[in-house]
């Protein structure tokens, strides 16, 4: 039986990869760890990842086998402390790591993201091989990871797998400090104020995607045979891409009153050295990943279920 710990497991992803893990191996069997709290959760564990002596204790003293490596700082927050970013960002893989190459564990995941992208980076149809320059703290620990990552798979055998994320959306959990968070956003403000001022300018355009694609992604990448990884850095992920615009004018279709305004802050920056769109490819030739939620499924499950959720709150 699997024995799954998933750190900084509290947040946007985590706490929906949580509930797919314990749907398939069972909640006794997957631990959730964070350095806050996780209220109400059954199988929770206080857990500072750069702590090594207790990640070593939950590890040993549960029988982990798998780890999901979630805990990190984010690209917008990352920025605003740079040096405990790359400190919390890369010893706590690297601690992840060595469990693996001890043999205490047999398989890790270790989420990458399009922030790995910067000035040189071909912004449209990005391929899986090009010039990463990252201009944040967050991409250049995330690139850095991935090279430790492919760095253990061949030097020790370590089982380590891994995607770049493009941003996440989901009604269930709200994204901190991520430079794609609006696109979250916007839909609880549309439902909330009827109104959303924006971040990024209207035609900034991003490769976005659906938490349920992504979670489905993760969990096709990590059951695959051994032999179908044929990338141990991260392998380039896809869904759809649209700008600030194009997603306001899918929420309009549907609450006519919605009305939005740009004003542009520190994060223009960011999003202006990530890619467009993606070739994903190889992910799709490798280990038969597809996409299933366009903007227009995507603009309606999250209508529908904020409209539930937020409704349940007042």
């Amino acid at each position: 039986m699997e024995k799954i710990l998933v750190t900084g497991g509290a947040g946007q992803l985590g706490s929906e990869l949580i509930l797919a893990l314990r749907l398939k191996y069972g909640t006794e069997n997957v631990i959730l760890s964070d350095i806050k709290e996780s209220n109400n959760d059954p199988n929770f564990m206080m857990l500072d990842i750069l702590n090594k002596v207790r990640l070593r204790e939950i590890v040993e003293d549960h029988g982990i086998t798998q780890i999901y490596h979630l805990a990190a700082i984010l690209s917008a927050s990352g920025e605003w402390d740079p040096k405990k970013t790359w400190n919390v960002n890369m010893n706590g893989l690297i601690s992840v790591l060595n469990l693996a190459k001890d043999g205490l564990i047999k398989k890790i995941f270790f989420p990458s993201t399009i922030a790995i992208h910067g000035q040189y980076t071909p912004k449209q149809n990005t391929p899986q091989f090009t010039d990463f320059s990252p201009s944040t703290v967050y991409g250049i620990s995330k690139i850095s990871g991935e090279l430790w990552c492919n760095y253990y798979h061949n030097r020790y055998g370590v089982d380590v797998r891994s995607v770049r994320y493009p941003g996440i959306i989901s009604w269930k959990t709200k994204p901190h400090g991520g430079t794609t968070d609006y696109a979250v956003e916007i839909f609880y403000d549309a439902i909330e104020k009827g109104s959303y001022e924006c971040f990024l300018s209207a035609e900034t355009k991003l490769p976005m995607m659906y938490i349920d694609d992504a979670i489905r992604a993760t969990l096709e990448l990590m059951e695959n045979p051994a032999e179908n990884i044929k990338i141990r850095t991260s392998y380039n992920l896809a869904a759809v891409s649209f700008t600030p615009a194009e997603i306001a004018k899918k929420i309009q279709e549907r609450l006519p009153k919605f009305s939005i305004q740009y004003k542009p802050d520190f994060r223009q920056e960011i999003a202006n050295s990530w890619s467009q769109s993606i070739d994903d490819s190889l992910a799709r030739t490798d280990w038969g990943w597809n996409h299933n939620f366009d903007l227009d499924d995507i603009t309606d499950t999250m209508i529908s279920n904020l409209k539930i959720k937020l409704q349940d709150n007042v």
